[in-house]
């Protein structure tokens, strides 16, 4: 498993960039949301994560995957789908799937005058996926905008930019699919990881939405610590983030509408699954970095699974997650699922073993059957 380190630069106002508006394909321009937008008049805080090899307690073991291991043909496929410009809107949220506010330094003084909460972020994720010399990368780049009051789609002000890559020698695991999801495992320190989720919507492959759970890693038990949200539109070929969407983005913030309910998630479930299956081989003195990015495998049924809406955290934009610890403490499962449409689910599940090591990351597509 990979860690990261941060460095936080922060720019002068000589460096600082508008960023020019990118134009959208099959879209009205002069559509517009009363939501926030970002103009440039003030610092860019960069914090950038950048890959180094680090012994962890997520790291004492070496992965093998019965999976498949990625061809140019594949991941081909996957960068396709995958690359290009991705915008939209990010949320944080408790365990208990309550937003978090924005940090009040961030929020425009109107905003606070008026005491209007803020919770979304307004985001770019520029995302680049490629296969040379036999080997694959991904590159992608979060990035939080500022707020402000109006509309100002020909400016955006840089908050943040957390930078991630992915590239062979590689010790996290990395598991995807040709349509452009993929789950990814990434370790923030000794006791902390992320575990995030991208689902591409069935329906429209220009639209996905990405799931962090935030899991910390105590006495052998990872526990859920916070879930970042971010729903995302494709606007384009990849161009590093120099271009937004601006008022013309095809969504809004969502962090504060109503969450999914319980009822709509709750009953019997089938299915098709694609599994990437790990086996581990406890070391002490090193660990394997091979086989750890893998493409998911061929989808096959599953038995039926009965979902309680009640043990679920419930979001906002047809979402839910958990992370359950089996009775015998032998397995723990988090999962992240997404309600395309009514009776009909994607869903990525993980399994890791009692001394929280990854075991399997399973993506399905589910449908509601009756009782």
């Amino acid at each position: 498993m990979a860690a990261f380190s941060a460095n936080t630069n922060i720019l002068p106002p000589s460096q600082q960039r508008q960023l020019p508006t990118l134009p959208l394909r099959g879209l009205n321009l002069l559509k517009t949301h009363s939501t926030l937008q970002f103009p440039v008049n003030t610092i860019m805080l960069l914090n950038r994560f950048h890959t180094n090899i680090a012994v962890s307690p997520f790291l004492n073991v070496d992965f093998a995957s019965t999976s498949i291991t990625p061809t140019p043909k594949g991941w081909a496929e996957f960068a396709d789908n995958v690359s290009g410009e991705w915008d939209g809107f990010g949320a944080d949220f408790t365990v208990e799937g309550k937003p978090i506010q924005l940090p009040e330094n961030v929020v425009p003084e109107a905003y606070r005058e008026w005491e209007v909460e803020v919770f979304d972020w307004q985001t770019q994720c520029p995302t680049l996926a490629q296969f040379h010399n036999n080997c694959p990368s991904l590159i992608y780049k979060t990035i939080k905008l500022l707020p402000t009051v109006g509309c100002e789609a020909d400016a955006a002000t840089r908050y943040s930019i957390q930078e991630r890559h992915m590239t062979p020698p590689h010790n996290s695991a990395f598991a995807y699919q040709s349509t452009g999801s993929y789950v990814a495992l990434w370790s923030i320190s000794n006791e902390l990881m992320e575990l995030e989720h991208c689902l591409i919507d069935p329906n429209n492959k220009e639209s996905r939405v990405r799931i962090i759970q935030v899991l910390e890693l105590a006495e052998s038990e990872l526990k859920l610590q916070s879930i970042s949200v971010f729903v995302e539109q494709w606007y384009g070929p990849f161009r590093n983030g120099d271009q937004l969407g601006g008022c013309a983005i095809r969504d809004s913030a969502f962090a504060a509408t109503q969450p999914l309910k319980d009822s709509q998630v709750s009953g019997v479930w089938e299915g098709l699954t694609a599994v990437a299956t790990f086996t581990t081989t406890t070391t002490t003195t090193s660990t394997s970095t091979h086989n750890m990015i893998q493409q998911l495998g061929d989808e096959c049924a599953r038995k039926s699974i009965i979902r309680d809406g009640n043990d679920l955290i419930l979001l906002p934009k047809q979402l839910w997650c958990s992370v359950k610890r089996r009775e015998d403490k032998l397995e723990t499962w988090c999962e992240v699922g997404w309600l395309v449409d009514e009776g009909r689910a994607i869903t990525s599940k993980c399994t890791f073993s009692s001394t929280a090591e990854l075991k399997e990351i399973a993506l399905a597509t589910e449908t509601a059957s009756p009782m």
